[in-house]
């Protein structure tokens, strides 16, 4: 297996990882907010790449064979006015994308793809990595600890009738 960074020829693959993510996400939706819409597998690798390569990122896949067993993205936003005013905020890289195939999870691909994307950050400068993970993701959030990252921001919901 190896880490190559995007290229066009595995959209498909892309495609089909994004898909399959959103498609667990809706199994464990306790809110059921979330659709897989008629239009998500068309647009929505595309919508991803755009921002990823708008802001500064990369998306590395994780190929064996030919196949694209995963695939992670990052993006690097500027330092906006909001930044400055608000708190400080270092240099930081966003994690926007991670998925695996259900095949061969839990076999060490997921842990490559972020320490590739780590080094990528830490390359642009970057003082620390953020991602924003689905508070019913309990997989993705204990994932996410080994690696060593840790709650900042927590958000709420409410249903209004």
């Amino acid at each position: 297996m190896q880490i190559i960074e995007y290229e066009e020829k595995y959209l498909e693959d892309v495609r089909d990882l994004l898909v399959e993510l959103e498609e667990y996400i809706l199994t464990i939706d306790e809110d059921e907010l979330d659709q897989l819409h008629p239009e998500y597998r068309e647009k929505m690798a595309i919508i991803d790449l755009k921002d990823v390569n708008e802001n500064n990122g990369k998306c590395y896949l994780a190929i064996e064979e030919g196949k694209v067993l995963g695939l992670i993205m990052g993006t690097i936003p500027p330092f906006d006015e909001y930044d400055y005013l608000d708190y400080k905020c270092p240099k930081r890289g966003i994690i926007t994308e991670l998925v695996v195939t259900s095949k061969v999870r839990s076999k060490g691909i997921g842990q490559k793809l972020m320490n590739q994307m780590e080094e990528y950050f830490k390359s642009q400068g970057c003082e620390y990595s953020f991602v924003d993970v689905f508070a019913y993701n309990k997989n993705g959030i204990k994932f996410y600890d080994k690696q060593g990252y840790h709650p900042r921001m927590h958000t709420d919901i409410k249903k209004l009738n």
